[in-house]
């Protein structure tokens, strides 16, 4: 077998927020990818170019980039492809993609938090795929930081997923990304590494732990699609890591499909990454990580071959789902209509709406192809189709996304996918990893109580702060992360991951209170407010729009309650004594979308449109809505 010496593949994996694109933008910087002016003026986290990781502060796509590394000891550059990978167990494909087209993985682990969840999701796939691994630690100048025990820590994570003896004989690197500095030696915990000034220790790590990649000269061409793009003027771009062979810019290969026909397609564009850019190449060789484009219809898995020897690799797979929601039409008064329902205002808003079957449905099939971990159902109704994926907040993004683009849409409670095993049904469970102050701990075992979470572990490393660990139905952490939050202040930190399937646990009640229930259309009051916020907790402003069906409010009670939010002040021409008193409104509460969708109970839904979220019942007529509470009842 010949080895490449110029080239290291390798992915950074890590759980959420421990600084893998903080560290991939020093690496960038420092290994020269830009000139010297263009990288004062370079923002923060380069990697996450999408609105929704700038805003979320999360990575959601992984991506690939490339740094020209020149050799302190003065020898040939080597090019080091770095795969950023999501930190968050719910974009799971992006990791299992992104470790299929790499040789070694870089584990960040944050000094104080040490391994949390995502952690050990990422880290099991990569010992699952015999995979390297090169720690870590990172943000070692954080004040409560703990280099010891979060090394102990790791190496307990290691034993506990069963690595053999070459993957636990791991090299450490203690880095502190924000300064861009790394070294070999463990500093004092709280500052940044002292013996060095820049990433080179890291550098140097990477290229005598990650294996080279090797290939077998006379083997016939081998290129594994794990990745799509898209261009304006190139149309659909496959993003490919070349096994075996040359692939070279209007070469015929063999396209081998998913379901194994096989036929012949001409590459009109070969691009090579550097930094943040692709650049046009003539011929990508074995170890390469390389974009393609002139294959309109390939699809992620599938392989490049020899057409004299076409070999097909084998497809890339991806865990189950574990959690589906209904996503269909905007079936509402408001339909089309503009985030006030005022349609005359604003049409101009909403004159490319998208509220059809048709276009959703082409869009839902758009998001099929570059994610291996969705799936898409018909329904009973010809204008929703039940969406699958591996957790709550996937979902969440992709309903975003759309929302984004111009479509209105009905989505529905999110609902666990079950499995039938032995005759008996099982339903997802997670591992939850909660720190929380000493003082709240009561409330969340509480919390977990009632939603039949089994506490596996409990640790205080005499701070003033617990670990917790539950292993709880993934049921039970729909709508948890505000209660979450709200008792314990603000301050507590939950993070979860799939740990496999368990039998059904029986009926959950996460939502105690009811629903205020507008009973007519009209525009919000701020007399009929200022009579309801005794009744529970109100989600409109003053002069919005409700119709018939629409929840304004959470009830203190248990029961839903009809209101008239719409209610106007009589006038009339005789003065009142009370006239000049004045009650002051209590500022409503702004759901955000994940929030709304925590807040559903079984017969509500969520309206999303670009400009505003609404919380409706399925069934808007309040009478209808009574028979169908009183035929249940007596049945």
């Amino acid at each position: 077998m010949a080895t490449r010496h110029d080239i290291r593949n390798v992915a950074i994996v890590a759980h959420v927020d421990h600084g893998k694109t903080t560290i991939v933008d020093a690496m960038l910087k420092q290994a020269g990818s830009f000139a010297a002016h263009a990288a004062e003026s370079l923002d923060d986290r380069m990697m996450d170019s999408n609105d929704l990781e700038r805003e979320k502060g999360i990575t959601i796509l992984a991506k690939n980039t490339a740094v020209k590394y020149h050799p302190k000891d003065g020898g040939d550059v080597i090019t080091i492809n770095i795969i950023d990978t999501p930190g968050h167990a719910d974009f799971g494909g992006e990791v299992e993609r992104g470790l299929s087209m790499v040789d070694a993985v870089v584990l960040l682990v944050d000094a104080s938090e040490g391994p949390l969840p995502q952690t050990r999701f990422v880290l099991r796939k990569a010992l699952q795929q015999r995979l390297p691994v090169i720690l870590c630690i990172n943000k070692t100048d954080r004040p409560d930081s703990r280099i010891d025990e979060v090394v102990n820590e790791t190496y307990d994570l290691f034993l506990d997923l069963d690595a053999d003896e070459d993957q636990i004989e791991f090299p450490i690197v203690y880095a502190c990304g924000r300064d861009g500095i790394a070294s070999l030696t463990k500093p004092e915990n709280g500052t940044v590494p002292a013996d060095s000034t820049s990433l080179e220790p890291f550098f140097s790590t990477i290229l005598e732990h990650v294996p080279a990649p090797t290939y077998d000269e006379e083997a016939p061409l081998q290129a594994h699609v794990t990745n799509l793009d898209a261009d304006n003027f190139l149309g659909r771009i496959a993003l490919l890591r070349v096994e075996q062979g040359e692939l070279r810019k209007g070469q015929t290969v063999a396209w081998i499909k998913r379901d194994g026909t096989i036929s012949n397609v001409r590459i009109t564009e070969l691009m090579m990454t550097e930094a943040l850019t692709r650049k046009p190449a003539e011929v990508a060789g074995p170890g390469d990580i390389c974009a393609v484009a002139g294959i309109p219809d390939i699809m992620i898995g599938e392989t490049l071959a020899d057409p004299e020897n076409p070999v097909a690799l084998p497809l890339i797979t991806v865990d189950e789902p574990a959690i589906s929601m209904v996503i269909g039409t905007n079936t509402s008064p408001l339909v089309g209509r503009g985030g006030t329902g005022k349609g005359a205002g604003a049409k101009s808003a909403v004159k490319d709406r998208k509220v059809t079957a048709r276009q959703v449905k082409d869009r839902l099939d758009r998001e099929l192809i570059g994610n291996v971990s969705l799936r898409v159902l018909d329904t009973e109704r010809p204008d929703a189709w039940e969406v699958q994926g591996r957790g709550e907040l996937a979902l969440a993004i992709l309903v975003e996304q759309m929302r984004r683009e111009g479509f209105e849409l009905t989505i529905g409670k999110p609902q666990v996918v079950t499995r039938e095993v032995d005759g008996k049904t099982h339903e997802p469970v997670e591992r939850l990893t909660v720190d929380v102050p000493e003082e709240h701990m009561g409330a969340v075992t509480q919390l977990m109580g009632v939603r039949k979470g089994r506490m596996d572990n409990m640790s205080n490393h005499g701070s003033g702060w617990v670990r917790m660990e539950f292993v709880v139905p993934s049921r039970g952490l729909i709508g948890f992360r505000t209660e979450f939050l709200t008792n314990t202040r603000g301050t507590g930190i939950a993070h979860s991951i799939h740990e496999g399937h368990e039998p059904w646990f029986g009926t959950l009640t996460t939502r105690n209170n009811g629903s205020l229930v507008a009973d007519r259309a009209g525009a919000v009051t701020a007399f009929a407010m200022t009579n309801l916020q005794e009744r529970g907790v109100l989600f409109t402003d003053p002069g919005t729009e409700v119709y018939e069906g629409m929840i304004v409010g959470e009830n203190s009670r248990a029961d839903d309650m009809d209101v008239n939010i719409t209610k106007e002040k009589k006038l009339t021409n005789m003065r009142s004594s009370s006239a000049d008193s004045f009650e002051a409104i209590v500022p409503p509460r702004k759901l955000s979308l994940e929030q709304s969708l925590e807040f559903c109970r079984d017969d509500e839904c969520v309206e999303v449109t670009p400009e505003a979220v609404r919380i409706r019942k399925v069934v808007l007529d309040q009478k209808e809505r009574g028979r169908s509470a009183s035929r249940a009842k007596h049945s």
